[in-house]
């Protein structure tokens, strides 16, 4: 039944299987403005003003979300809670934001004496806040036989609907809210490649959660009220569309998006997900994270100056950012493996080339990254993290280019020589 079901899934529209919420719940502030939907010749992106947010639907949801996700997972750890409430007042009051991103391990690294900080941080804050003003997305962890502080009998995460259940009610506390718009599976329950090589390894399957189950879970926390929409994160395109299509096999409400790293050095999504998370088939949106490869795409750990090839000196000293890689507190060295992943790759190379593209466009770095990522016909909304308000900015600035054919086929060129060169996912996600 469930092969037939794979084969039907693109079958029914969508919306025949959306939760019932109100359109009142729709929300949209007065200013509210969709993406626009054509561009000028040779442009795939048109530029916008810097404050002037553009909005999407996440998928076959009634969410509309900015196309800016902002990231929280360092808040608590990296971050301070002034900090983290500067950032989240300069991005939704400033910028236009509407759209948070956390989850029940953050900080990362996921350690039992900061766990669950992310959360409270949050929760202070939109106490201030219209509750109805702000779309939230949070996330239970997936399998982890190391993680023994989250539940109450001290065992290892997993994806039951016992579980799933006591996450969200502790979320819920933390977090000081009767409901949830975006619940995701941070990673997944059975086994999947997610760190370092990605080839799938058929010996280190185990017994993992049935997906019937993890649906169920899924679906009586939206009859309760307590989520309005559920998603998936680190997936691959048959967890995907096993999902996806047992849940229209069952009636039940599907994952309407799914939170996946994606960046000018990691492509993979493009391979088989777009096409399973397609608007014709599925109609699963990616929400990237990690569009800057935690930080490398600015160009900041690269001790080599782009070429002067393509630019002036004046806009090299632009696009380059001071050297980073001795800073212990930076992404490279704070978690375990990136560094010597990063430095055994072909990564560096590739950086190096975008830095180039980026300086004959008059950009930065990571205007340049960000504005590929935003350009992509399947991204509604990226999610973005910063340590500083420095970078908070450049990151929110940076939405505002246009991006256009003859950018994409400079890009294009690297790409073919150092294909997704970097496949470093977040522990956990990111």
């Amino acid at each position: 039944a469930l092969m037939l079901a794979l084969a039907a899934a693109c079958a029914p529209p969508a919306s025949a299987f959306l939760p019932s919420f109100p359109s009142s719940q729709v929300r949209l502030k007065p200013s509210f403005k969709m993406a626009a939907t054509s561009t000028a010749a040779g442009v795939i992106r048109e530029a916008r003003n810097v404050k002037d947010m553009r909005y999407n639907k996440l998928g076959d949801s009634d969410l509309i979300v900015s196309e800016v996700c902002l990231g929280t997972m360092t808040w608590g750890k990296q971050n301070t809670e002034e900090e983290a409430i500067q950032q989240l007042n300069t991005a939704f009051d400033d910028f236009g934001v509407n759209f948070i991103d956390t989850a029940e391990g953050y900080p990362i690294p996921l350690q039992p004496e900061t766990s669950g900080a992310t959360d409270i941080i949050i929760g202070k804050w939109m106490k201030q806040r219209p509750r109805d003003q702000v779309i939230l997305a949070t996330k239970v962890c997936g399998k982890s036989s190391r993680l023994k502080w989250f539940r109450d009998d001290g065992q290892g995460t997993r994806v039951t609907k016992k579980q799933v259940v006591e996450s969200v009610e502790k979320s819920l506390k933390r977090l000081q809210t009767d409901y949830i718009d975006l619940l995701q599976i941070h990673w997944p329950d059975r086994y999947v490649p997610l760190f370092g090589p990605n080839k799938y390894d058929i010996t280190l399957e185990t017994p993992a959660v049935p997906f019937e189950e993890q649906l169920e879970a899924m679906n009586e926390l939206i009859q309760q009220g307590k989520i309005r929409h559920w998603g998936l994160s680190n997936e691959t395109p048959f967890g995907v569309m096993a999902f996806v299509s047992l849940a229209l096999e069952q009636g039940m409400a599907k994952p309407v998006s799914v939170q996946n790293s994606y960046s000018l050095l990691t492509r993979e999504f493009e391979a088989g997900l777009a096409e399973v998370c397609s608007p014709s088939h599925t109609n699963t949106a990616l929400i990237p994270y990690s569009p800057l490869s935690a930080g490398v795409l600015t160009g900041k750990y690269d001790v080599q100056l782009p070429s002067t090839k393509f630019s002036n000196i004046n806009s090299v000293e632009k696009v380059k950012a001071p050297f980073e890689g001795d800073n212990s507190n930076c992404r490279l060295n704070l978690l375990k493996g990136y560094r010597a992943r990063y430095e055994s790759s072909s990564a560096p190379s590739a950086v190096q080339q975008y830095c180039k593209i980026a300086a004959k466009y008059g950009l930065t770095p990571t205007q340049l990254a960000l504005s590929f990522v935003a350009s992509r016909p399947f991204v509604p909304s990226t999610l973005i993290g910063s340590t500083s308000q420095e970078q908070l900015l450049e990151n929110l600035n940076s939405f505002q280019y246009e991006f256009t054919k003859e950018m994409l086929e400079d890009i294009e060129r690297v790409h073919m020589a150092c294909p997704d060169p970097w496949r470093t996912p977040q522990p956990g996600g990111g």
